[in-house]
């Protein structure tokens, strides 16, 4: 029972953070039908900035831990939201009525030039997150004591994604994010910017992806510069099994696919955990090729 609970709790705060980061591939997708690989190096860089504010800054001793974390993780999201947006003016927009292949080659490109960017700036090198940030205390779960950082990465993780739920389902922006998914012929006919649409779809999807560099960060402790392809591909296979371009089905994806790692780790092995995550995978694309939720496409008539 105590490593049930262990690897519960374990698996659903990774896959809390597997969900952040598939939220960004799926709303690209969504809008563009367009996969962007730089997003993963995008959650790297937000996990270097936040290192940044906390070591070089000094910002977790200047003011209260938790104050502080606010601080760090909305500055974080504004960072990495303004380099999604300059990425999709640079690299993606010239590109609107290539063909796919060029935009493939410029996301490639894109996540090439910011892995070696993070290199350069901050070294090969592993860095540690300070030690501390929260406190080393446990809570009871079903009679077992669960480290409190885990609560604390799943609820940050659940509260940010039911905050965008409600941003795209009772929100104008939410309505016109939608409307450009499923037709932007049409959306633009009834009035909707979507140059906008989509400029703002590329700065959610990086700032939910600097949130949760700052997670990882918190949770495991250290960070390298390479850190955002594994990342990158795990919370793609999430959003692949949820269904790509589907909301709820990246969050649900994220989640299975934390929990798939937990428990493989804990009763198969550790060495087979990413076989096993990948074997998923292939499992899903075989019975279910849409995703659990089904992938979101437009039906046009």
């Amino acid at each position: 029972m105590e490593i049930f609970i262990q690897q519960l709790t374990n698996g659903l705060a990774v896959g809390g953070i597997y969900a952040l980061i598939a939220l960004g591939y799926t709303m690209v997708y969504g809008v563009l039908k367009l996969i962007n690989f730089a997003h993963g190096d995008l959650f790297a860089l937000g996990a270097y900035l936040g290192f940044t504010l906390l070591v070089s800054f000094g910002m977790g001793g200047a003011i209260g831990t938790g104050p502080a974390l606010l601080v760090i993780a909305v500055m974080v999201m504004g960072m990495s939201a303004l380099v999604g947006y300059l990425l999709e003016r640079v690299a993606y927009r010239p590109l609107r009525k290539s063909d796919r292949l060029s935009a493939v080659v410029s996301a490639l490109g894109a996540s090439i030039f910011f892995q070696n960017a993070i290199m350069l700036i901050w070294g090969a090198q592993y860095h540690a997150y300070p030690a501390g940030i929260i406190p080393n205390l446990t809570i009871q779960i079903a009679g077992q004591n669960v480290p409190l950082i885990r609560i604390f990465v799943l609820v940050c993780s659940v509260v940010v994604m039911l905050v965008l739920y409600l941003f795209i389902n009772r929100t104008r922006m939410g309505l016109a994010i939608r409307a450009s998914a499923i037709d932007q012929g049409a959306a633009k006919l009834i009035g909707i910017d979507v140059r906008r649409v989509i400029s703002i779809v590329f700065m959610i999807g990086p700032a939910l992806g600097g949130l949760a560099g700052v997670m990882v960060g918190i949770y495991y402790g250290q960070i390298n510069f390479n850190m955002g392809q594994m990342y990158g591909l795990k919370a793609f296979t999430a959003a692949i099994i949820g269904g790509i371009g589907n909301i709820p089905g990246a969050m649900l994806g994220g989640l299975l696919l934390g929990l798939v790692e937990a428990f493989g780790a804990a009763y198969v092995s550790l060495a087979w955990r990413d076989a096993i995550t990948f074997a998923v995978l292939i499992l899903i694309l075989v019975v279910r090729p849409t995703g659990i939720l089904r992938e979101r496409v437009a039906e046009k008539l």
